[in-house]
């Protein structure tokens, strides 16, 4: 898509195409000026990579900007230029660009071997940290990353249950594997996305987020052996979840005779030392867990209770007479990983890094939002814990940050995001020395401090402000 092609969905800016026009070229022109060399890179990443990426949110117009060093709440790309940094390691990075405590610990562990392909003390330590910290972790296992996380945490509720159906709510994403390539961004009306099978696709059940009742109705079929849910929300709280709801749920999975699966990948870790589920007061059945769990490494795990995860034990399957749950993977539990974790999840229990994160989201938060109101855009800026989305309005609804966080907002008004308009956004703001993520929004760390939010406020209100020209 050129800059011209950004052009639709403008209007929300501005009342003329011609200005919108004027400022994606603006904007562009800025950009490339200052990324000669990630341009020189992005033209060859076409010829090897499709779309020249390694991860669909990183795919921006005319090109994304190549990154060679990173520190503490900043990062440097090839031409040498600064930024704020929001994409977070896509939300692992809660300490931050390499944490010295980290660092030092991966380092000790390179010189000791990367991959023994055998059992090693570092995975004892680093369950036992989780089990800690993570109120349902009677049992842990591990996988090399989220997605492998859901897809053995769905394998072991239809194992354990007898049941084949999933509930899974519109809008939220849980990795990119057959059960989870729809409903979330589209096809919600649960028809397959390409390369999924119909007859896979037909064993999911998507319900709204935070309808208790349409939940119940699916739960009363019978045949139902888990819900997932995002427990702050799809999307990390793109469509927020109240909290009651996953109250709600775990008394209804209950009787029901259905697990419930907490998907803690961004949230676990995050929201407090035991995650989302210990702010909630609520224990799940299996919780997945990923990107800070192995302190910005691949790895990830499923936690949850003894009965359940073992289904993957031997000696346990074999004395219930049972047939055993199969999982492999090259990469579980990777010494690296596992030393990364390990070194993580000590600050994030020793010290206040969960509240520093959440503490200056809140911040920056109310800070964008000022600069929303001072240019008069009916955008909003809203989130919870330690996270922020810009929420661009396309349709000017009468709607505020309040009205979003307690549900009242449809998901699929939030979800139908104005592409163009945060394309440019984006651009805009890396152009002007800040990253944000591609929803628009993004994480923040313990690391980001006044500086950071004073930056990324001159960065958002220039950006607007060219938009608005």
């Amino acid at each position: 898509m050129s800059s011209a092609g950004m052009l639709v969905g403008m209007a929300t800016l501005t009342e003329s195409s011609g200005a919108a026009k004027r400022a994606a070229e603006k904007l562009t022109a800025l950009f490339r000026q200052r990324t000669p060399r990630s341009a020189e890179l992005a033209r060859e990443a076409k010829s090897l990579l499709p779309s020249g990426i390694a991860h669909d949110s990183r795919y921006l117009e005319p090109y994304s900007i190549y990154v060679e060093r990173a520190a503490g709440s900043r990062k440097w790309d090839v031409d040498g230029n600064e930024y704020v940094d929001y994409a977070g390691g896509h939300g692992a990075l809660l300490l931050g660009h390499n944490p010295p405590a980290v660092v030092e610990a991966v380092n000790r562990q390179l010189a000791l071997g990367t991959h023994f392909g055998t059992n090693h003390p570092l995975e004892l330590r680093w369950a036992r940290l989780i089990q800690q910290l993570m109120p349902s972790a009677e049992r842990v296992r591990f996988t090399a990353s989220g997605t492998e996380a859901t897809l053995l945490a769905l394998r072991l509720a239809r194992a354990f249950t007898g049941r084949s159906k999933v509930v899974r709510f519109l809008g939220h994403f849980h990795g990119w594997h057959d059960h989870m390539a729809f409903g979330v961004t589209s096809h919600f009306d649960g028809t397959p996305t390409p390369g999924v099978l119909p007859e896979l696709a037909h064993e999911i059940l998507l319900a709204r987020p935070n309808d208790i009742a349409g939940v119940e109705a699916l739960l009363a079929r019978g045949d139902v052996a888990a819900v997932i849910i995002e427990p702050t929300g799809g999307s990390w709280g793109q469509t927020p979840i109240v909290p009651e709801f996953v109250g709600a749920l775990r008394e209804a999975t209950t009787r029901h005779g259905a697990l419930l699966i907490l998907d803690e990948v961004i949230t676990g870790f995050r929201c407090s030392p035991g995650g989302a589920q210990q702010v909630l007061g609520v224990t799940p059945d299996l919780t997945t867990l990923a990107k800070i769990v192995a302190g910005g490494l691949p790895g990830g795990a499923v936690v949850g209770r003894r009965e359940v995860l073992d289904l993957l034990d031997f000696a346990a399957s074999a004395q219930a007479g049972r047939e055993k749950v199969g999982h492999q993977g090259t990469f579980n539990a990777n010494p690296l990983s596992a030393a990364a974790g390990i070194a993580t999840i000590e600050i994030v229990a020793q010290t206040d890094a969960c509240a520093r994160a959440n503490d200056y989201a809140a911040r920056l938060r109310e800070a964008l939002q000022r600069v929303v109101r001072d240019e008069q855009l009916p955008w909003v800026v809203y989130g919870t814990y330690s996270g922020f989305h810009i929420f661009t309005n396309p349709d000017r609804l009468p709607v505020t940050a309040a009205d979003i966080e307690a549900g009242r907002v449809d998901y699929q008004v939030l979800k139908r995001v104005d592409r163009q308009t945060s394309f440019l956004l984006r651009l805009g703001m890396l152009a002007h020395g800040v990253e944000i993520f591609s929803w628009p929004g993004g994480p923040t760390s313990s690391v980001h401090n006044g500086e950071d939010l004073q930056r990324t406020v001159e960065a958002f209100r220039a950006t607007v402000q060219a938009l608005r020209e």
